[in-house]
């Protein structure tokens, strides 16, 4: 089999759950990773570990795990480099004009780039577009956690006087969350300055969020997270239809998963940048096409 190699950009908690993930597929092999420092990890001592990516050879498709914000930088930059790249870009608001951004570079370039590939957006995407396909009038609600938000808490950690930080999704109904922030301060800080440069923040503003002053995050973390997705509406002129669907998850792990699965199914596609409900589902999953509609349809 020929493999497809794949390089993990950045190795915080996804990047390890990424690297899980593509040394459980049959279909790839790890081409390295890069991250800012180059220091031991002992799950790294057999792989190349580099500080830029053209110090890799042969890579096929990048894992970016970077943070949100990071990721249209380090997009562009892959995919002039004729490297098929995937995300898990999370700010719901922004991911037109991102797709904007790459699709010109990647069809200039002779690559694939799928945006916003974790769970939510991600998945839960694909999952809102069948229920939509099923009852295509009615509201559809997603209701998270009560549980981590990773983009959330990468968000507090970048603010300036923020020695370490958590942010918990509790649900309140109707797509309506509150937003619980636990953080940690540096030296010399005023938590009310902290406090409103968070809740002005764009990921938070738009909710009713509580932030709190601890002395130990670690105390607080777990990385367990989940959905509820509701959809009430009508299939045709019946009415009273109602889906449903529920997971708990470990956050990181469905993520880099995900990603995984979407990495495979950049070989699939044509040049260009796209989301995940623009994807074949039978594209994200390893198999003989034969095989996989004997054991799916």
């Amino acid at each position: 089999m020929n493999k497809k190699r794949a390089a993990i950009i950045g190795y915080g908690n996804v990047g390890k759950a990424v690297l899980e993930a593509l040394q459980s597929a049959p279909d790839f092999e790890v081409a390295g990773v890069v991250r800012r420092s180059n220091s031991y990890i002992k799950e790294l001592e057999n792989i190349p570990v580099v500080t830029d990516i053209k110090e890799l050879t042969n890579v096929d498709v990048a894992i970016l795990c970077t943070p949100t914000r990071k990721i249209s930088e380090f997009a562009k930059e892959i995919l002039a480099l004729g490297i098929n790249t995937v995300d898990s870009f999370d700010i719901h608001t922004s991911i037109v004009d991102l797709i904007n951004e790459l699709d010109p570079i990647a069809k200039n370039h002779n690559a694939v780039s799928i945006v916003s590939a974790g769970w939510d957006p991600g998945s839960d995407s694909v999952v809102r577009t069948l229920l939509e396909a099923m009852a295509p009038k009615g509201i559809t609600y997603t209701n998270f956690g009560p549980g981590m938000s990773m983009g959330h808490t990468v968000a507090v950690k970048a603010i300036e006087g923020v020695k370490n930080a958590l942010s918990m999704t509790i649900p309140l109904g109707t797509s309506i969350h509150r937003r619980m922030v636990y953080i940690e301060l540096e030296d010399g800080y005023n938590f009310a300055d902290i406090e409103q440069k968070i809740k002005n923040d764009p990921y938070f503003i738009h909710d009713e969020t509580h932030v709190m002053q601890v002395s130990n995050i670690d105390a607080l973390k777990d990385m367990g997270h989940g959905v509820n997705l509701t959809r009430k509406g009508v299939s045709g002129c019946t009415q009273n239809q109602l889906f449903e669907f529920n997971m708990r998850i470990n956050n990181p792990a469905l993520t880099g998963q995900v990603l995984v699965a979407c990495a495979r199914a950049t070989f699939k596609q044509q040049t260009g940048c796209y989301t995940m409900i623009e994807i074949p589902p039978i594209n994200l999953v390893y198999g003989n096409r034969e095989d996989l509609i004997k054991r799916l349809v």
